[in-house]
């Protein structure tokens, strides 16, 4: 019988990526940021310990999706009372508040518990180009070429 290996917390190595979000669609995007804040791209992989990296999303305003999405997709939010349900558009949410669209698909793909919780807070998302981590020298996470938008047009 083989024993599973359980990785120390002090033996993860924890690294840094940068993901250009310009021209990419959203969804395709946001799996592979997902995976990689999980750590599933690493061979110490284990489904319940953080041993993921962690992921700066810049050009969060550039984002595309495909279809009528920016004027049929919904986000709702509620402000717990009675009546506060809010909901607006892709497109004026794009706007006002891009980053949250990128941080919603994301944090929607990752567990839904504690472990989840603490994976999100290593995601960083800028409606710009500029980005205030370059100190911790962030590498640029290739994705896949078939997510980009601009191949599709």
């Amino acid at each position: 019988m083989n024993k599973t290996s359980v990785p120390s917390i002090d033996s993860i190595e924890r690294q840094w990526y940068l993901v250009d979000a310009e021209n990419q669609t959203l969804g395709r995007l946001a799996t592979e940021v997902a995976s990689v804040l999980r750590g599933k791209n690493k061979a110490s992989f284990t489904p319940h310990l953080d041993t993921g990296d962690f992921v700066i999303v810049v050009n969060a305003d550039k984002i595309r999706v495909s279809g009528n999405k920016p004027q049929q997709k919904l986000y709702r939010r509620h402000s717990g009372r009675p009546g506060g349900m809010k909901v607006e558009t892709f497109e004026h949410l794009q706007e006002r508040l891009p980053e949250r669209i990128v941080e919603k698909a994301i944090k929607g793909m990752l567990p839904h518990n504690a472990l989840g919780r603490q994976l999100f807070r290593k995601l960083k998302v800028y409606k710009g180009s500029e980005h205030p981590h370059a100190a911790q020298q962030p590498q640029p996470l290739q994705l896949d070429p078939a997510a980009s938008a601009a191949s599709t047009k």
